[in-house]
């Protein structure tokens, strides 16, 4: 992408906006919709189906994304998404005047196929950019997370104020703020995602294949460096959504508060995207390799310091490496990944690996609590540990077989 340097630049600025948009509207909703939940079931035991249905729901959509981007193209293709998000809390809030539980859960699950498709995002700064600078490219879309994390949850209380004046009831106020978000949030992608990301990378640059070329999934997944991309995404997806879902429960076992706990996952949040920046520019500098081998690391150092002691700041600091070492995996496997694609690759290898991402934070949900059960936090931290030893592997069998130089 050397010839439009300034071109790459508008395309990473422009996904940067709207993810900051979206996630400000994802996190919004995502901090209400258990309370909404047990209040529209009238059962606290169904309180984590709407947030259930909404990740099951963008996992499977996100393959499905990714072959609509390659046939579409990825401007109307996220522009769809974000959408499909404002369809979908525009929902939520008819579930939530009407007190219906199945109407507010689909809404949700419209949400999820939303966040599916913004998620791709930071593989369409990715193609745009050279290989020097995809990295900094994949980094900096992911930073808008940061954005989302710290305005999503500000956005709740004054927008129930908003509602209960409006007569809908305070929690209709955060899904009112994320229809307005995201509706913005599409209208800032169909106006400014120029040129066509799909068409600017198929001009012949930043190819790691003929134009014309598309393999199987299944082969270019058997790719050493493809399939250690992967693996450095999913299981640091497992072993980060596994440790953190279970954290708060067993602050709560050990007495701590509200305040504590919130004070943890602050930490933990500013780990995951705060520092996306110096990743991007690592992976840049150093190469994708040493980077994840860094990410699987600080993983295990987490996973194995978190349950030492009970106490608010050790935790605290255990938690924020559980996110750096998942930032480090993410942004590292994403960017390599995109090495290994040819355009017409792109969009449905993408896709299919953002489904599989997905189904791994279902898995690390659903198996933190289950080891938890039996074996307690510190049996969650060891499985984390163990886990997280899984991409060494990956990468060891990469790096006998390195096919692509400019992957390093």
């Amino acid at each position: 992408m050397e010839e439009h340097p300034a071109a790459a630049r508008r395309i990473t600025a422009v996904l940067f906006a709207a993810q900051c948009l979206a996630s400000a509207a994802f996190i919004a909703t995502s901090t209400v919709s258990a309370i909404a939940g047990m209040a529209l079931s009238g059962q606290r035991s169904l309180a984590g189906v709407p947030a259930a249905a909404s990740t099951l729901a963008g996992s499977g959509a996100a393959f499905l994304w990714g072959i609509l981007m390659d046939r579409m193209g990825r401007r109307p293709s996220l522009a769809l998404g974000l959408l499909f998000g404002a369809a979908g809390s525009a929902l939520c809030i008819w579930g939530i005047t009407a007190g219906s539980f199945l109407i507010f859960v689909g809404g949700m699950m419209l949400v999820g196929v939303a966040n599916a498709a913004v998620t791709l995002s930071r593989f369409v700064a990715a193609e745009v950019n050279s290989p020097e600078r995809r990295g900094r490219a994949v980094s900096t879309v992911v930073l808008g997370g940061t954005v989302g994390a710290i305005g999503g949850p500000l956005l709740v209380t004054p927008a129930g104020h908003i509602a209960m004046q409006a007569g809908t009831g305070d929690l209709a106020g955060a899904f009112g703020a994320a229809v307005l978000l995201l509706l913005v949030a599409g209208a800032v992608i169909a106006a400014a995602l120029r040129p066509e990301p799909l068409t600017l990378a198929a001009g012949g640059l930043n190819q790691a294949g003929p134009a014309a070329e598309r393999r199987p999934i299944s082969e270019i997944f058997r790719l050493p460096g493809a399939s250690a991309a992967v693996a450095a995404m999913v299981f640091s997806q497992v072993v980060m959504v596994g440790l953190m879902v279970i954290t708060s429960l067993y602050m709560k076992d050990m007495h701590h508060g509200l305040g504590d706990i919130s004070v943890v996952f602050s930490a933990h949040t500013i780990g995951m995207y705060a520092f996306s920046l110096v990743s991007g520019r690592l992976i840049d500098r150093w190469g994708r390799r040493p980077v994840i081998l860094l990410g699987a690391s600080v993983l295990l150092l987490a996973c194995v310091t978190a349950p030492l002691t009970g106490d608010t700041i050790p935790i605290s600091v255990s938690l924020l490496l559980l996110g750096l070492g998942w930032n480090f995996c993410f942004v590292g496997g994403s960017t390599l990944l995109a090495d290994h694609l040819s355009p017409a690759e792109r969009g449905r290898t993408q896709g299919f690996n953002d489904l599989l991402v997905g189904l791994a934070a279902a898995l690390g949900s659903l198996g933190s609590g289950l080891v938890s059960a039996r074996f307690g936090y510190a049996g969650v931290g060891m499985a984390g540990a163990v886990l997280a030893l899984v991409p060494f592997v990956f990468v060891a069998r990469w790096a006998r077989q390195r096919t692509r130089p400019a992957s390093r």
